[in-house]
């Protein structure tokens, strides 16, 4: 008797599930008429499990037959939006990501006209001196995740972040003219992927990319760091692949 009447709640979740489906399907209040056709249930019975989502909220009733989904799943939604943190979603695929190359991954954000680390996996058998610690800064023009947010800004701003700052040199490869710096965003534009050839230290490249959170915004960044005779540039399309992981991990969707 137990099971069966598992059985039967079951069955309700589901055609609770298709109930909110369907209304997610459409941008005007649906009747009920429709929506029983659409989810091939019997009116009576759709009408019984709407009548308890709108007690609930997950449904609003607009006029008597009429529905559209319920402020209770923008309240949820919110708090699902507050408890994702990206370092969080990150770090799995950043393991996954240093396994398969054997190098140092970094996830890093923007602060200004900086990146600062907020997190790194690295295999323990990692030569590499320590450069990217965890809450270390360093300027956009000379890392690649750096030149993915000036290139996310775009040409204009690019030329103001110049004018700012002067792009100091910090090695001998360094972008310190500007002209350079905006063609090599225009290229980053093109590619969704950067590289950092020695620009922040000598005998140390980057390949960065972008991750972006439910409203398209550039949150952050994804880039694996080795020393420059060991680092493979056909690596880029994989760290973007990584970096497009995370994105959709924290609500990104390609529209």
């Amino acid at each position: 008797m137990a099971h069966v009447e598992a059985k039967s709640s079951i069955q309700v979740i589901e055609r609770m599930m298709s109930l909110l489906a369907a209304l997610a399907r459409h941008d005007s209040p649906v009747n009920l008429k429709q929506l029983a056709t659409e989810t091939r249930l019997h009116p009576s019975t759709a009408h019984r499990i709407l009548s308890v989502m709108v007690d609930n909220r997950l449904v609003d009733r607009i006029e008597p037959g009429t529905y559209r989904l319920g402020i209770r799943l923008l309240e949820l939604g919110s708090l699902v939006k507050s408890r994702i943190s990206v370092r969080q979603e990150a770090l799995p695929h950043m393991q996954g990501l240093q396994r398969e190359l054997g190098e140092t991954i970094n996830l890093s954000v923007r602060r200004d006209d900086e990146v600062v680390y907020v997190e790194r996996a690295s295999g323990s058998n990692s030569m590499m001196r320590v450069v990217q610690i965890i809450g270390a800064r360093a300027p956009l023009h000379i890392t690649a995740v750096g030149k993915i947010f000036l290139a996310e800004d775009g040409p204009e701003k690019c030329l103001e972040y110049a004018r700012r700052t002067g792009l100091p040199k910090y090695t001998e490869n360094t972008l310190s003219d500007p002209e350079s710096l905006v063609k090599e965003i225009e290229k980053i534009r093109r590619h969704g992927y950067a590289f950092d050839n020695e620009e922040a230290e000598k005998g140390v490249s980057c390949i960065g990319a972008g991750i972006y959170n439910d409203e398209g915004r550039l949150v952050a960044g994804l880039s694996v760091s080795a020393p420059s005779d060991r680092l493979n540039r056909a690596w880029a399309p994989l760290v973007r692949q990584t970096a497009q992981k995370i994105s959709r991990a924290i609500g990104y969707q390609n529209r």
